[in-house]
């Protein structure tokens, strides 16, 4: 008998006046030693499953049918007695969000010891004993000294280490792990999945990974359950899947991966709609509202999970009109969607709108619209209750010099800390660079007074990264998408309500969406009304700070697309910010990588992602989760490891020497400047940079020397 079998699991909740039917009839089985994952849009009930094993439904949800049996004990029917037994000691759970599932007035080390004290029976000191060792296990630095230390003195990935050391603690016999890495940069998504991993196999443990990220699935999971509208739509081996999914939405979120489109010229194939609502579903097959190959049967009879035997294991799915072939490469799916793409209908769209393929390159014009020279921001760091005093500087941004062209995409990546975020907001205005120069159409922007500062800060907005969080709940949309018109007093008010309604058109959201608060969208939805503030004053550039991190592949690629469209449109420009090099790839003409304040290289995005020169960049690409298994399993030491130094205290020559495996000496003592093919070839020598497309590295030992050494004719020193 399998450790954890569902069997026709239905969960509802019941609000004021209506009843959500969150799940029907999920049925699925996990292994002892198995790893599952559960993938889906959001909304598509992975996450309200895993909250039914456990019985931490929110207010309103009750379980009202099916068996949930765990090694013989069925959890739907068990007393509260029973589960609170059960709960973190034979079923452990990691959180999606750490923060918010931590208790910020208690220290980590009672935090995760408080499981043994109740399930164990172990004093304080047994405890922390074994807290210590799980820290270890973990790989928390300073395991003792961290004992004391409150949640909100950690960073991101230490946090989520102590979620996972809480939810192992006890050794359970299942692990659910609801998104653990969500919004996490690719390094610290790689070390705690492999942490994760090889927990699992140590503690023999069985495992449900919860996320709507195909590449983490494809490296991780043994079998896949891909859920949709709350129901199963196929379940089957990890490699079965990839390599042949059957029904339709799966096809579609494989579809919708920007790795699918990048270097090809085609726009990511979109899920048109959104999934549908659970208080009343589609009375078929739930997909078929959305489904392009949606027959009359599709909505007129549900399908039920049909089996098939292959090699491999059994392949089940729930669709009338499966996928005939395998998954083709790239360039076959862009071929084969070329047609579909050129009209795409989106019921969000108040009219069918014509789609064009976008340029491979833009051209270079003679003057960038945006030039940073030289650009520095330190932070200082103060000691003393009353008498600050300054005891050190964070070196957020060092020496930075880059320029963008009209209507070009610049991708900056690089890990969390590296000093991206303080760069874009060095740009629109938000921070003051401690030295150095910002120009803006060739004119230094701290030289813009009266009426061209305004101007200025008219041509210049950011779309942010958390699009709830940067709008106020207490406004609905229209007052939100006026009140820049209204402060830079733009039109009347007549003219102002005609704008808000033009941007509304403008992303894709019916113009009733206007009268809306915030928190009555999805997550996609809302990203959409960032984007429209941020195009309401009609700006030549748009600092976009990670606008679709968070967002799951199907959005994602909604939210995409319309970046690019509205950029063929308006001829924007974008400094588009991101720690996922796939989508920077997808989106961007160049892209700059980012390490601990400096640039450390530049190039057009074909250049840097086919042929990065750095040794940093080829283990950000290394990292990147890719939807196919084999590729996955082979590359499990590669990508970046450590962690990232201090910035109050960087490493002396080049910052990245403390986890490159090409250091040498000289990288101790020389910076590398960041020119035409490394610091390994007389500068003196080479051709002056071209543009801004011209591939530049800082590096002393860079990767593919041969092949500037074929374009330049010129040898090492």
């Amino acid at each position: 008998m399998a450790l954890l079998e569902i069997t026709d699991l239905s969960t509802d909740i019941r609000l004021s006046k209506s009843t959500v039917h969150a799940l029907d009839s999920v049925s699925i089985a996990v292994e002892a030693g198995e790893t599952l994952g559960l993938v889906g849009e959001s909304g598509s009930g992975k996450t309200m499953t895993a909250l039914s094993i456990e019985r931490l439904l929110p207010p309103g949800g009750s379980i009202v049918g099916g068996q949930v049996l765990f090694n013989g004990l069925d959890l739907a029917s068990a007393s509260e007695a029973t589960m609170r037994s059960v709960r973190g000691g034979d079923i452990g759970m990691i959180f999606q969000d750490p923060m918010t599932s931590l208790n910020p007035v208690q220290t980590i080390g009672e935090q995760v010891g408080e499981p043994l004290v109740l399930h164990r029976g172990l004093s304080r000191s047994e405890a922390n004993e074994s807290v210590l060792k799980m820290f270890e296990l973990v790989g928390l630095p300073n395991a003792a000294g961290n004992l004391n230390t409150y949640p909100h003195q950690m960073s991101g990935g230490q946090r989520q280490r102590v979620m996972i050391a809480m939810a192992l603690i006890c050794e359970p016999k299942l692990l659910i792990a609801d998104e653990p890495t969500t919004a996490l940069d690719v390094t610290i998504q790689k070390q705690i999945l492999e942490l994760i991993d090889r927990l699992r196999v140590e503690l023999n443990m069985a495992m449900i990974l919860v996320t709507h990220d195909l590449g983490v699935i494809a490296g991780r999971a043994d079998r896949v359950a891909v859920m949709y509208a709350g129901k199963i739509a196929e379940m089957a081996t990890t490699s079965t899947l990839f390599d042949w999914p059957r029904h339709r939405y799966t096809e579609a979120l494989f579809e919708a991966l920007p790795e699918r489109a990048a270097g090809t010229g085609a726009l990511l194939y979109s899920i048109p709609g959104l999934p549908p609502d659970l208080v009343s579903p589609p009375p078929a097959c739930r997909f078929a509202p959305r489904c392009r190959f949606a027959t009359d049967v599709c909505r007129t009879v549900v399908p039920t999970l049909e089996a098939v035997a292959l090699k491999t294991g059994v392949q089940e799915f729930a669709c009338f009109v499966p996928c005939t072939e395998p998954l083709g490469s790239a360039e076959e799916l862009a071929a084969k969607h070329e047609a579909a793409s050129a009209t795409v209908s989106d019921p969000l769209l108040t009219e069918n709108r014509e789609w064009v393929a976008p340029k491979a390159d833009m051209p270079a014009t003679s003057q960038p619209l945006l030039q940073l020279e030289s650009l520095v921001k330190d932070f200082p760091v103060t000691a003393g209750a009353i008498a600050r005093r300054k005891v050190g500087a964070i070196s957020a941004v060092a020496e930075v010099s880059l320029s963008i062209g009209r209507g070009q995409t610049l991708g900056l990546v690089g890990e969390s800390g590296c000093g991206k975020t303080t760069l874009g907001r060095l740009v629109v205005g938000l921070e003051k660079p401690t030295s150095g120069r910002i120009l803006f159409r060739g004119r230094p922007v701290e030289s813009l007074r009266g009426k061209e500062a305004r101007e200025g800060r008219r041509n210049v907005q950011f779309m942010f990264q958390d699009s709830y969080a940067s709008l106020d709940p207490r406004m609905r949309v229209r007052a939100v998408l006026r009140e820049p018109l209204e402060i830079q007093r733009v039109g009347t008010a007549r003219d102002r309500n005609t704008r808000v309604d033009e941007l509304l058109d403008a992303v894709g959201l019916p113009r009733s969406s206007a009268e809306r608060y915030p928190h009555e969208f999805s997550g996609g939805q809302r990203q959409r009304i960032g984007l429209a503030r941020a195009l309401a004053l009609q700006p030549a550039l748009i600092v976009a700070d990670e606008p679709v991190s968070a967002l799951d592949v199907s959005i994602q690629a909604q939210v995409l697309n319309l970046m690019k469209e509205l950029q063929r449109e308006r001829e924007l420009t974008y400094l588009f910010i991101s720690h996922d090099l796939s989508v920077v790839r997808y989106l961007s003409d160049v892209i700059a990588v980012m390490y601990l304040g400096k640039l450390v290289e530049i190039g057009s995005a074909v250049d840097v992602y086919s042929r990065p020169n750095h040794h940093y960049t080829r283990g950000l690409i290394d990292t990147i989760p890719v939807a196919d298994p084999a590729v996955e399993k082979q590359k499990t030491q590669l990508g970046v490891r450590g962690e990232l130094p201090s910035a109050m205290n960087p490493p002396s020559g080049c910052r990245f020497r403390t986890r490159c495996p090409a250091a040498q000496e000289i990288c101790a003592r020389v910076e590398p400047p960041l020119q035409v093919g490394g610091g390994g070839i007389r500068p003196h020598l080479l051709p002056e940079p071209t543009g801004p497309a011209s591939h530049l590295v800082a590096c002393h030992f860079p990767l593919n020397v041969d092949s500037v050494i074929h374009k330049t004719g010129k040898v090492h020193i």
